[in-house]
Parts: C-alpha cells; structure tokens; sequence
C-alpha cells in the first residue's frame, strides 16, 4: 500500500488557493471540499473554482462532493479537470451508474460514508469504485475532533478490499492530525485529508511530509 497526503483547502486563505496550493509542493493530490448548504450545513466553493484551480495548479485535484444531488453534478467536475470526485452514498440516487458515469469520463470515482452509515451501504459496490471515504468527523465543518468510534469501520473495509483482491483507496477525512494519522493506517487507511493539521501549521509542506512519515509507519503495522 502506498501512502498519500491530500490537505483540504477548506482551511487555507481561500483569497489565495493558487498559492495556497504552491505552500504544499509534496501534497499527492489537493482535497476540496465541494458543500451546498443542504446535504450539510455549510456552504462552499463551487464549480467554476474548481476549474479555475485546475488551470492554476499542477497538483492533482480531489474533489469530495458533500451535496444533495450528485447525480446531476458530480459528471461536471469530471469535465472540470479533476482526477478525483467522490460522491456521499447517503445523497447518491443511483451510486453505481454514478461511479461508472465518472470512470466512464477518465476519473477515479470514490464513494463516501458519514460516521454513523454502515460499510454494508457500499460493500457491494466496491468493484466499482476507486476510493472509499470515510468521514471520521461529522461534515461540514473543519477543525472537528476525530472520532475514534470510526477505526473499526476503516479495518472493516480494508478486510473487504483485501479479500477481494481490489486495487481501492481507503481515505480518511476529518481530524486527522500527528496524533491521529498514524492509528488510522495501522487501521487499514492510505489516504489521508488533512487541512487544519497542515495550513495551521509554520511550515505546511514540513506537515505534509511529517504526516506521510506517520502514516507510512501506521501502515507498517496493519496486519491485513
């Protein structure tokens, strides 16, 4: 398995994503945060962002789609440039015909789990998709504590892509930190969205680095 550090810009100077993104030179891929103030309470950056971004940036995008209707939206970030879009299971109308609409467009599609859904909600799908999201902080907002509850969940799932012999990313979302970075692999994680952790701190590209160490360790110990 391979590690791989994707901050969220959520919080960074969103006056300046650009350089911004330019500050975190070893990132794997940059998260955003797509929000419409319906599927959570909080309302972000958009599509025309995103392909300005895009035009603006080298570094890989990932976008993580927390909407009500990424059926219809979902396709248009494809086309937008971004080599990653996630969608929620919980708002998905037709999640497979969604994640095959994405791949179809020469994306990784990834499906995204809230703490309290079960892995059984995406277990069947996994062969069609790229990544598993799992949320370990409510969404909406940054700056959220992790919840420990979600680590049975991540060795759930990486038992899952492990026994089918899946080529899927499990990626982990919300408070991931020095403190946390490192159980969520031991867990079965290797993907890894940090935005406080990282645009907190004096140097972000040190973080990105120092978090990839972590991890890379964690994921020494998993034993699936």
């Amino acid at each position: 398995m391979t590690v791989r550090i994707t901050p969220s810009i959520l919080n960074a100077d969103l006056a300046n994503l650009a350089t911004e993104v330019g500050r975190i030179p070893s990132a794997d891929f940059i998260h955003i945060d797509v929000m419409d103030n319906h599927f959570v309470p909080n309302l972000t950056i958009g599509l025309p962002v995103v392909e300005s971004l895009h035009r603006a940036v080298a570094t890989p995008l990932d976008i993580h789609l927390m909407i009500a209707d990424p059926d219809r939206w979902a396709p248009g970030f494809a086309e937008a440039g971004a080599e990653s879009v996630t969608f929620h299971i919980e708002a998905a109308h037709a999640p497979v015909r969604l994640a095959r609409e994405l791949r179809a467009k020469g994306v990784r599609a990834g499906v995204a789990l809230n703490p309290a859904t079960p892995i059984e909600a995406c277990a069947t799908m996994l062969g069609e998709v790229d990544m598993v999201l799992l949320m370990t902080v409510e969404p909406g907002f940054g700056g959220q504590r992790f919840l420990d509850l979600v680590l049975p969940k991540i060795s759930a799932v990486r038992k899952l892509v492990n026994a089918a012999n899946l080529d899927v990313w499990i990626q982990v979302d919300g408070g991931v930190s020095v403190e946390t970075v490192e159980r969520c692999a031991e867990a079965g994680a290797d993907t890894f969205v940090a935005g406080s952790a990282v645009y907190s701190a004096d140097d972000p590209d040190a973080m990105v680095r120092r978090l990839a160490g972590l991890a890379a360790a964690g994921l020494a110990r998993c034993r699936h």
